[in-house]
């Protein structure tokens, strides 16, 4: 079994960047942490110990999550939960064996910087990332 210590990051699609960004950065008082190139579309906002990232919908990011939020479409790609320290292989059996498709941990940048992490389903179809404090810290901020 794991432990979650806390929301690592959540990610917002958005049709409006520049409003996003004042909210968010003049609003309520996060910086800008980081920001990719402009066809993959993600910058990332430091709230607290955690990110919001900000993904533009005709971004490379933003496509997969189909079309432009609306009052009725959501804007909510995945939310991230940080683990307490625990290894990739006992994460990867704890899901298999309760049901849970996994695929392959991949190196993310989230609010304690790059680390594995891999993504799940929850029974409505939200995406769920976990990843280990235990792999958190692989490198330094890019």
């Amino acid at each position: 079994m794991f432990a979650i210590v806390g929301i690592d990051h959540v990610v917002l699609r958005t049709t409006k960047l520049p409003e996003m960004l004042n909210f968010y950065c003049e609003v309520l008082g996060c910086k800008i942490e980081r920001e990719t190139e402009l066809a993959l579309g993600l910058t990332q906002l430091r709230a607290g110990n955690a990110l919001i990232d900000l993904v533009n919908v005709d971004s490379e990011l933003g496509r997969l999550g189909g079309g432009a939020p609306t009052q009725s479409e959501n804007n909510l790609d995945h939310f991230c939960l940080q683990l307490q320290p625990i290894s990739e292989d006992d994460i990867k059996q704890h899901l298999i064996g309760r049901g849970i498709e996994v695929g392959k941990f991949e190196d993310r940048y989230g609010a304690q910087g790059f680390g594995f992490s891999i993504y799940i389903k929850d029974p409505e179809g939200n995406t769920v990332e976990l990843k280990s404090q235990s792999n958190l810290q692989k490198r330094v901020m890019a």
